[in-house]
């Protein structure tokens, strides 16, 4: 449960967010992903995108923003011109928060802190990519609205997995 003394707030990240968001990184897609992603593909990201890798992420990111809950980071998500789509579609490329705090609204601040950067660029409709079997993932893009639209491919080593369009 939320300390009710404390604010919820989203910003832009920081580089001091670093190893913060290597450890929300790390502990959501094991959480989300075991089971679905083969173990050998999901450690291998894992440990790539170590404290050095989100600094370098914070700099070059425009639109990677952060999720407080008072001054503890809780989870963090991305988001800009759709990959492959539409000039008028945006796309949430990540969005993910410490075990901790799922089931708590703060996917929510997140994902309406996304709706309006992308309606800033003046992208009429969005889009985001769950894999199969994270139910977690659907159930909350249902929530918010979106509606099952397309499926996908993504290879992970010699295993195929399908991944869902949610739309907006």
């Amino acid at each position: 449960m939320l300390n009710q003394g404390l604010t919820v707030s989203v910003r832009n990240a920081r580089t001091a967010d670093a190893a913060a968001l290597a450890t929300i990184f790390r502990d959501s897609w094991r959480l989300a992903y075991t089971g679905i992603i083969p173990a050998l593909h999901l450690e291998r990201e894992v440990l790539r995108r170590d404290a050095s890798w989100w600094r370098r992420a914070v700099v070059a990111e425009r639109n990677l923003l952060v999720v407080l809950h008072g001054e503890t980071l809780a989870g963090y998500a991305t988001c800009g011109r759709a990959r492959g789509g539409g000039r008028d579609i945006g796309e949430i490329y990540e969005l993910y928060l410490a075990p901790v705090y799922q089931g708590l609204g703060m996917g929510a601040h997140l994902f309406e802190a996304c709706r309006a950067t992308l309606d800033a660029l003046d992208l009429e409709r969005m889009i985001v990519w769950a894999l199969e079997g994270n139910e977690k993932a659907h159930a909350f893009y249902l929530r918010c609205g979106g509606r099952p639209a397309r499926r996908s491919c993504v290879r992970f080593g010699k295993e195929l997995s399908t991944r869902i369009a949610f739309e907006w």
